[in-house]
Order: C-alpha cells, then structure tokens, then sequence
C-alpha cells in the first residue's frame, strides 16, 4: 500500500540516510474551544479621567473605573453596576468625551424654618443623601447640610452647589442620557417644606455619538457590547456596527445591550424600531437605578454565561433597585413586552431584580412577516459559537491542505465529529439525523475552494412548561 502521508518539514527528495521525525500538532486538539466572554462599554467620561477618550481600556475594579474615567462619570458607573452584577468579569471600556450638548439639572428649593426635629433623604438615582433637622434650624441652613451631604458622595453623577435655600444639582456628564436620573425625597420634620423642580433631572441635550466609540474597536472582539443610550439613532449605530462584525467575513460576533425604563409602549415601540436578533432591549419600570446601570447589568450577567444555549430566566440582576409595586409589572404587560421584542425583568423574593426571559428586539422578516427565527437571545448566541467551533477545528487541521478528491471527506468529517461533540453538550440536537444534510464539496465556480452546508439544530431553551390535573373521585 502506497503511503499518502503528507510531512511538513521532511522532503520528499532526501537521499541522506537516516531516521527522521517531525512534529505535527494540528490533531492535538480534539475537544471545542472556549467560550468565554468580552464585554464593551461605551460611556461618557470626565477631563478629571486618566485615560483618554476612545482608547479601548481593560477595568477590572470600580476604583480603576473611577480613576481611569473620573469618579461619577457614566463610564464609572457603569462598570460599578457592571461588576456589581458579575465580579469575574472581562470588561473593556471606550470612554467618549462629552458632545456639545448642556448638562441635565434639577433644583431642591428649601422653605422655612424648622418647626420640629427630623431628617430629609434626598435620593439621586439608587443613592442617598441624609440630613438630620433640628427645631428652628432656617431653610439656608437645611440647604446648606443637603449641600455638604451630597458633596460627601463624590460618586453620584450629578454635583451639587446651593444658593440660599436652592440646591442645584446638575449631572457631572452632558447630553440626554441625565434626563433619566430619578429624584425623590422623604422629608419628617415639620414646618421645613422641599421642593422639587421634577421627579427627573431635565433639560439635558445632545449625547455623544456612539459610533466613534465602535469604530475605534471594529476590529476588535468583543462578545456582548452595552450601550447608555437607548434612542433610535444610537441603537441604529449598534446594529450596523454588530451586523458588519458579526457578519461572514469578519466573524467577529457579538450582541449589544440597551435598557429602558418607561412606558410599555414607548419600549415596544422602540423595539420595533431596531428589530435586530443581535440587540436586547431590557425594561424594568419604575426603577430608581438609572436605565445605563441596568443595562450594564444585565449585560454582565449574560457574559457571565459560557453556555450559549443556556436560558437566563430567573437571574438576579444584583445591585438594580427594585421598583414599587405599583410599578411591576403584570402578566398580561410581560406578554406583551415578550410578543413585542422587548426583554422584562421582574421582582422575586427577597426583592431581587431579576430576568423573565432574554428575548432580541427581532419580530420580523425584511418582508414585515412575523418571524421567531432570532426570538431567543440564546439561539444567535448558539450559532456563533458553532461556527466558531467549525472554524477553528477547520483551521487546525487544514492550515496547508491540497485540494483534491479525498478533502471534500476528510472536511466533512471533521465537521461532523464537532457536530457531534456540541451535541454532547446539549448546544445542538438531532445530528444524525440531519447527517445527510452535512454537505460539503468542491465551489462550482473557484476550483480552490470548498462549499459546506451545515445543519444545526440548536437545542432550545425550556421556558413554558404545561400540564393537566385530572380530577379523579
């Protein structure tokens, strides 16, 4: 029998007797590759930040995060709420420099003088700032100790300063994204009164452009991206940016993260806007945690899932404030939001914020049609990792193949064998069964090139479960 053993570094034409061995390590590895994940934030920076805009940068700290992007800068809180929600987290973040927008503000106006003892809490976002009040102390002076409260927590976003009895605070970065701070106040001394110019910080315009930010790392790798800003043009950006290096060619794959907390049908609309299986759109309303935490939240959790085909349900988004009750939502709002491509979140025991189910904002086919091809935030997750599964295992073991009659075969098993293993481990089902649906075979148009069909049947998630009781007497 001839031999068709292909050597590296051993010729064919040597004629010096002797005994020769080479290495080969392209059948070495024979199980599937890693999965773990890199996430992006894109955030808003302070000039006091360390690090420049647009320069990707590895945080694994809050501290770093205050450092590197000013302390209470959007970049800063993000990663807090990020780690706080997965502490094992690989996190990158590409600051931007504030646009040419102004800085949202509110007021607190203090009026007259105490007529008993008491505190006032003054609450910015999921942070607090306390008082206490004595009998007779004058509004300026329970102005000023609001003032000098707030000023102790260096971390908020917003700054404070006071003129008489008006506590002003005003958000430390620009644009829209300030609009959404929540503030409220408990106030049990009596004859001092506070009043708020809103139940949010207003007036804020113009973000940053986010897509500066994705240029700069197109060419990078990163597996979930979370974005503050959730308005149709920002998230427009995302999805061009995700579909360009998710795509054939640059196989970089990722998905993006955005949250929401407002009116069902100002989330659903939105939703239906971005209609992308690469985007998640989160809602929880009613919420005092700002809706950039919550999606740097729960873009933690889910790159903290190694297993694409993993369900999230039930979750805990740690750190997220839960909502009032008035505010959560109820079954027919859940429905609606899952038949509508946005992502609720819910309140379980122990008052811990957490995932119903992780759905894309993909409703429809370019067509308009109905389509739950992409429902599951899971299914897109699955199908890049079995293409990165065949890839590399084509990658390892054909760096420097021939093309000839026996490769189409050899290719075809190997992409089986993977099938296989992904099966395993409960990725993909039912491969022998699609088996003959494997093909692969020379391109009818380049004869250097290999064509391959691969049917993948991901293994979905179990999300509803029904059952009858029959009644027997």
């Amino acid at each position: 029998m001839a031999s068709s053993i292909v050597f590296d570094t051993i010729p064919a034409s040597i004629r010096k007797p002797g005994k020769y061995f080479e290495f080969n390590t392209r059948l070495a590895v024979r199980t599937l590759p890693a999965n773990a994940q890199k996430m992006l934030i894109i955030g808003q920076r302070l000039a006091a930040g360390s690090v420049a805009a647009l320069v990707p940068t590895e945080v694994f700290s809050d501290a770093q995060a205050a450092d590197y992007f000013g302390t209470g800068s959007l970049a800063h809180l993000m990663c807090r709420a990020a780690i706080t929600a997965n502490a094992y987290l690989q996190l990158t973040v590409c600051a931007l420099d504030d646009g040419a927008g102004a800085a949202a503000t509110a007021t607190a106006t203090v009026a007259n003088a105490a007529t008993s003892s008491g505190f006032l809490r003054l609450r910015v976002g999921n942070r607090l700032a306390e008082v206490a009040i004595t009998t007779g102390d004058a509004d300026t002076v329970v102005a000023a100790a609001l003032k000098a409260a707030l000023d102790l927590l260096p971390d908020l976003p917003v700054s404070a300063g006071v003129a008489a009895g008006v506590v002003t605070l005003t958000a430390r970065n620009k644009g829209l994204v300030a609009n959404r701070i929540d503030i409220s106040y408990e106030l049990t001394a009596t004859g001092t009164t506070l009043t708020l110019s809103g139940t949010t910080l207003a007036n804020g315009t113009i973000d940053p452009d986010p897509a500066t930010a994705l240029a700069k790392v197109y060419g990078e790798q990163y597996d979930v991206i979370c974005t503050p800003y959730n308005d149709q043009t920002a998230l427009t950006a995302l999805r061009t940016h995700l579909e360009g290096v998710s795509g054939a060619l640059e196989q970089r794959p990722g998905i993006g993260i955005y949250a929401v907390d407002s009116a069902l049908a100002t989330a659903t609309t939105l939703a239906g806007l971005i209609n992308s299986g690469r985007i998640l759109g989160a809602y929880l309303r009613g919420t005092r945690s700002p809706d950039y935490e919550l999606a740097a939240a729960y873009a933690a959790v889910v790159a903290g899932e190694e297993d694409p085909a993993r369900p999230f349900n039930t979750l805990e988004l740690k750190g997220i404030a839960a909502p009032a009750v008035d505010q959560r939502f109820s079954r027919s709002e859940q429905e609606n939001c899952l038949l509508n491509g946005v992502a609720p979140l819910e309140v379980g025991s122990g008052e811990r914020v957490q995932i119903v189910r992780s759905i894309t904002t993909y409703t429809e086919d370019a067509q308009g049609e109905s389509d739950t091809a992409l429902l599951d935030l899971t299914t897109i997750r699955t199908l890049d990792y079995v293409r990165k599964a065949c890839r590399e295992r084509i990658s390892l073991r054909f760096p420097r193949e021939k093309l000839s009659a026996q490769t189409a075969e050899r290719v075809r098993s190997e992409l089986l064998d993977v099938l296989l293993k992904l099966e395993d481990l409960e990725i993909v089902e039912a491969v022998l069964a699609n088996k003959d649906g494997l093909l692969v075979g020379t391109s009818l148009q380049d004869p250097n090139r290999l064509d391959a069909k691969i049917p993948v049947d991901v293994v979905n998630g179990l999300h509803v479960f029904a059952g009858r009781i029959d009644l027997l007497l």
